[in-house]
């Protein structure tokens, strides 16, 4: 019997990775950004939690960093540029 060795290739290229870890990074900083507002006792309401930063610029950064990993995703490993 005679074994063939199977090379092993990543489904993606290097530049692939990179952009996917971009994308990684800004959505855990769109979901950092999001938390907190919350208040120590819970007969007050914080009007903090409606400030720019939790309803305009944290999804933003999420929803952009979804597009990122989408792109990442579809970009041909194999062209080079």
């Amino acid at each position: 019997m005679e074994k063939n060795p199977v090379s092993k290739k990543f489904l993606f290229g290097r530049k692939n990775y990179k952009v996917l870890f971009i994308a990684l990074v800004v959505i855990s900083l769109g979901f950092i950004l999001m938390s907190g507002g919350g208040s120590q006792d819970p007969y007050v309401f914080n009007k903090e939690i409606f400030n720019f930063r939790r309803i305009r610029l944290a999804p933003a950064l999420v929803i952009i960093g979804f597009g990122i990993a989408v792109y990442s995703i579809f970009t041909n490993p194999l062209s080079r540029k």
